[in-house]
């Protein structure tokens, strides 16, 4: 790591708070008929999130529908106590799979690098197979967005290998204002 990187990580918060919203219409429509509606990938999220002093203060499980999604991540962008979302879920390739789509709609600075280098690992981890890892990451509104797989193991891999490294790096640039 270069000297900028460890001294701009330093300066970096430490504790942030995260909105996670799980994207299945499946599980969605469980709980809306009454039903357990389980969720171990946002189950997983918020364990590895608080394992490393972050706080969780909104979560939600809402269908993989575009309006949905906008009314959820818009109502965490104008929340006072959520620094980072994370959606997971909802990245497959069907015509039902529309978080990626929609997730863009709301960055303003994309991080390419985000989904390149998680489909790198995943190739890693899966082979071939990772050319269908969707995900998708960047800030808007001072705030910092990821979306990524529903699977255990993809939540696992970008919590632990890119998120929790770096989201308090990308929240302190997103907020840096800049005069130029």
């Amino acid at each position: 790591m270069s000297k900028t990187s460890r001294e701009h990580k330093a300066s970096a918060p430490k504790k942030v708070k995260f909105a996670v919203f799980t994207c299945s219409t499946s599980r969605y429509r469980t709980q809306s008929l009454g039903g357990k509606a389980e969720d171990p990938s946002g189950d997983l999220i918020v364990d590895l999130l608080k394992a490393k002093g972050h706080e969780v203060t909104r979560r939600s499980i809402i269908p993989d529908d575009k309006e949905f999604i906008e009314k959820a991540v818009e109502e965490a962008l104008s929340s006072e106590d959520v620094d980072a979302i994370i959606t997971c879920g909802g990245t497959g390739i069907s015509k039902t799979d529309v978080t990626i789509e929609t997730m863009r709609t709301f960055l303003e600075k994309e991080l390419e690098g985000f989904g390149e280098i998680l489909r790198r690992i995943s190739y890693d981890e899966i082979g071939s197979a990772a050319v269908l890892t969707r995900a998708t990451a960047g800030v808007c509104r001072g705030k910092v967005i990821f979306s990524i797989p529903g699977s255990p193991q993809a939540v696992r891999v970008a919590l632990e290998k890119l998120i929790l490294n770096e989201v308090g790096h990308i929240l302190k640039h997103a907020r840096a204002v800049s005069y130029t």
